[in-house]
């Protein structure tokens, strides 16, 4: 019996850091763990003692990429536990600034971190050599997204627009009609990455997961209604817990959450996509029947489609708020601080981000807790790794390695959210 030890210091086009380890016995692969080793980071803990207003603005640094859907999210359940309903001119505004996250969002990593694995170039900038066209164009549309984040939140990173009740301001007229313009162009572009993701060879895989995601009421999710699986089963967002927890492992510092049955599933692109192709924007449904015919996508190499096709629905849903924009009343709803408990839930780019919090009759924040995507996806990510390293075990480390990492950029962990990825070690006896 002999024993090898392979070590990946750092897998590539990630967000954050972490580890994997397989061990495999007499060619069976017999344990796979994510490891999630950064410090923790305690928001909840931040949060406590702190006036409800400053929820927003905290939360927001959870994620330097999505922190809109964090700032969205808790100040949805502060607005939940004061009662306080939103115009539809507000709401909208929300939509629009979480739209122009998922943009930036799903074109940085379909372009900069996924892409090059299906055109099997080492990194962006090579596969930009030899793509110019197509690498430009993405981050066009990433800058577009980048745009109608600063208009509407104040700047692109950390917005500062947001607050419990709507917003500070109103974004100007004449930038939201510089949006106009733009965003009709953006969605012919769009429709061309579709394609050109669509032409990818994807390998046979799938995924046994079940799909949880926002239910939309009508539309695609985004941000409200109820939190529906794939099994059947609808909950509202103040169900969360009736029907998922979180456990501390022993390997991670990242919580993993789990159905109370023990079953994990996925959220995410794959996940809304399941569960709401038929409430699609009107060009995303032509490409979506087009570029993944059939029915349920449950092959993870095709969500770089999947997220192409979300990033139409986010322009569409753009430019189809920019065109009825008329700011009217104040920019937020006036309340009093009162005790109770409220809930809130957005999707971001990479699933939905579940806020409840507790509040004093002064609005000081008594408890807090958040969970992000990632840590809600991390327990089917090792199920689907198992799975997907198990019938790979005949190719040489260093293969296997690399289809390890493409295998987790598929998901597109966002580990700095739920803590951080990704060093790998392979045990062989």
């Amino acid at each position: 019996m002999s024993t090898r030890t392979i070590k990946l210091d750092m897998i590539s086009r990630v967000e954050g850091e972490g580890g994997l380890t397989l061990k495999v016995k007499d060619g069976v692969l017999t344990e796979l763990k994510l490891h999630i080793f950064e410090s923790p980071r305690f928001f909840e803990g931040i949060l406590r003692g702190r006036r409800l207003e400053e929820a927003p603005d905290i939360t927001s640094r959870i994620c330097g990429i999505c922190p809109v859907a964090y700032q969205i999210s808790s100040a949805s359940a502060m607005e939940n536990a004061l009662g306080i309903e939103l115009p539809p001119v507000l709401l909208d505004l929300r939509r629009l600034i979480l739209y122009g996250e998922w943009i930036e969002s799903h074109m940085l990593h379909v372009h900069l971190l996924h892409a090059p694995d299906f055109l099997r170039y080492s990194d962006a900038i090579a596969m930009a050599k030899e793509h110019p066209k197509e690498v430009q164009r993405g981050l066009g549309l990433k800058q577009l997204g980048n745009r109608i984040v600063s208009v509407v939140g104040g700047r692109e990173v950390h917005p500062v627009n947001i607050r419990v009740g709507g917003f500070y301001s109103y974004p100007s007229e004449p930038s939201m009609r510089e949006l106009r313009a733009d965003l009709a162009h953006a969605i012919d572009e769009c429709e061309s990455v579709v394609r050109w993701v669509s032409s990818f060879e994807f390998p046979d895989d799938e995924t046994p997961a079940e799909f949880v995601a926002i239910r939309g009421r009508g539309a695609y999710p985004l941000l409200g209604g109820e939190i529906e699986s794939s099994n059947g089963t609808s909950i509202p967002i103040s169900g969360f817990d009736s029907e998922f927890e979180e456990d501390q492992l022993e390997h991670s510092t990242a919580m993993h959450s789990h159905r109370r049955n023990g079953d994990s599933y996925l959220v995410g692109p794959l996940a809304r996509f399941h569960l709401s192709r038929g409430v699609l924007t009107p060009r995303a449904q032509a490409l979506a029947r087009e570029c993944l015919p059939g029915g349920a996508i449950r092959n993870p190499y095709r969500s770089i489609v999947v997220r192409a096709i979300e990033t139409l629905v986010a322009l569409e849903g753009s430019l189809q708020i920019v065109e009825s924009y008329e700011p009217t009343g104040a920019p937020n709803v006036g309340y009093r601080a009162r005790a109770g408990v409220g809930f809130g839930c957005s999707e971001a780019p990479r699933g939905f981000c579940w806020h409840r919090y507790g509040i004093t009759a002064d609005g000081l924040i008594e408890s807090a807790r958040i969970v992000p995507p990632t840590s809600q996806n991390l327990a089917q990510i090792e199920v689907d790794l198992f799975a997907f390293a198990s019938a790979r075990l005949e190719l040489p480390d260093e293969e296997l390695k690399t289809e390890c990492e493409r295998a987790v950029r598929n998901h597109d962990p966002c580990i700095s959210c739920s803590v951080h990825f990704l060093n790998m070690r392979i045990e062989r006896s």
